[in-house]
């Protein structure tokens, strides 16, 4: 899978036809819509539901006592013990009166805002596969990303960014790492662009036009368009040509775009990114880098809080086996207050209007303790995520996982359920986003998919 920013030529100046091939590509929305631009904010290891937004009494009043039908029984990566309460409260939050962890005291101002998707299954109980479902709607590589789609359905905002960013943690990149962001089979140019605030985009050079980048330019042109006209073309190097317009036009934008020291002294201080917490403050400056992008015309945002599994449980994500309590106060903390921060900022500049905004994971954890250890197994059979933002009701909740958090029984959604719901919210029907691939008209909702108004605006 090519980077469009792997073979940059150092100083190319802009080329014609970079902007109209991505508007002439996009599909545009099917149906009137505020959205014009996502963000997906994304924390793989598996956020347990019932430690963070699942509130369940019963496992507050019977923790220690035997689950029924399930101790001892083996899942993911052992046997089940007893059940463990949250090492943490839960607290009303907003006129909803929303129940949220007490750890989470800044995102819970924004609970109106909220809508909650309780119900959430997934096919995998493994992270790759997990995270990969949850980002392209199939648990194996080689599928376009939700962002590649609606690159391709939307187009671009802006002729000088890249339609689709990807910030990696700086603790590493997520499962499955690239596949997460990119094309698949839809034409190169689609994948997202990965970048954060700690490494920018380089080789961006100075700006100038020689003589001799003018002659290549012109040169580059023409053998393109001799390629296209008798060739028929080919996706790879469509999209090499395009990443070279699109990288001279990016040496004015982009390192403006990613300069965070233009932003106030109550702005870094809003999202925390002169935290004492290293990786908190790396975190902030990251949610800060993606609303300077998604201001500036990115038409999608990928922004990650943790990274790939680590040989010790929940050290690099939320995978928390061993040590629940303790791996989740190194966690939660990271996530709160910076992106908190950036939600209070979209929506001070009225950038909550047209964004759409998600948070999400691969799946759920288990209301028990691990045999011998203090954390949590995989649950693909119960999770959370939220979105707020354009064309979403605030302050809702739909779905239901049973009295202890184990399954998901009312309501029940898959991942196909929730992309067919975000492309609704960007007005697209996803029976009708599809391009043809070896022998099969393909989806992201491949051959499912229901749309949960419930958690739309009227």
């Amino acid at each position: 899978m090519s980077n469009p920013f792997g073979s940059m030529i150092h100083g190319t100046p802009a080329m014609a036809l970079a902007s109209l091939f991505m508007r002439d590509a996009g599909l545009k929305s099917q149906k009137p819509t505020r959205v014009k631009r996502v963000l997906q904010i994304v924390c793989p290891g598996a956020a347990s539901h019932i430690d963070l937004w699942d509130y369940k009494p019963e496992l507050f009043k019977r923790s220690g006592d035997e689950m029924p039908g399930l101790t001892g029984v083996k899942t993911f990566q052992g046997g089940n013990g007893r059940i463990m309460r949250p090492p943490w409260e839960f607290r009303p939050a907003g006129r909803s009166g929303k129940m949220l962890s007490s750890m989470l005291p800044n995102l819970s101002r924004h609970a109106d805002d909220m809508a909650f998707i309780h119900s959430m299954t997934a096919r995998s109980s493994t992270h790759g596969p997990g995270l990969l479902q949850l980002n392209t709607g199939f648990v194996l590589d080689g599928f376009p990303s939700m962002g590649a789609w609606l690159s391709m359905a939307m187009g671009n905002l802006t002729d000088n960014l890249p339609t689709y960013v990807s910030i990696p943690d700086v603790r590493g990149l997520p499962p499955n790492g690239p596949a997460n962001w990119g094309s698949g089979f839809l034409p190169a140019a689609f994948q997202g662009t990965a970048f954060n605030a700690e490494k920018p985009l380089s080789n961006m050079g100075s700006g100038k036009v020689s003589a001799s980048d003018a002659r290549l330019r012109r040169e580059l042109e023409r053998l393109d368009q001799h390629f296209n006209a008798s060739l028929g073309g080919d996706s790879d190097i469509t999209a090499r040509m395009k990443s070279y317009a699109l990288a001279a036009k990016m040496q004015l934008a982009a390192p403006e775009a990613t300069d965070l020291r233009k932003e106030t002294a109550a702005t870094h201080a809003l999202y925390g990114t002169t935290s004492s917490n290293p990786l908190e403050a790396a975190y902030a400056r990251n949610a800060l880098l993606s609303r300077r992008l998604l201001e500036r015309g990115v038409r999608f945002v990928q922004l990650y809080c943790g990274a790939c599994a680590s040989g010790v449980d929940g050290l690099l994500n939320w995978d928390a086996h061993k040590t629940l309590k303790a791996d989740y106060e190194r966690h939660v903390p990271i996530l709160d207050r910076p992106t908190a921060g950036l939600l209070a900022d979209m929506k001070s500049r009225g950038l909550l209007d047209d964004t759409l905004i998600l948070w999400t994971t691969e799946f759920g954890r288990m209301p028990t303790h691990q045999i011998g250890a203090a954390g949590r197994d995989h649950n693909p059979d119960a999770f959370t995520v939220w979105m707020m933002g354009a064309g979403v009701k605030g302050g809702t909740s739909y779905g239901a996982t049973d009295e202890f958090g184990h399954k998901s029984v009312t309501d029940v959604a898959t991942v196909y359920d929730f992309h067919a719901t975000v492309l609704a919210l960007c007005g697209i029907d996803h029976t009708k986003l599809t391009y043809y691939h070896n022998g099969a008209q393909r989806r992201l909702t491949d051959v499912h998919g229901h749309v949960i108004r419930q958690v739309m605006q009227s």
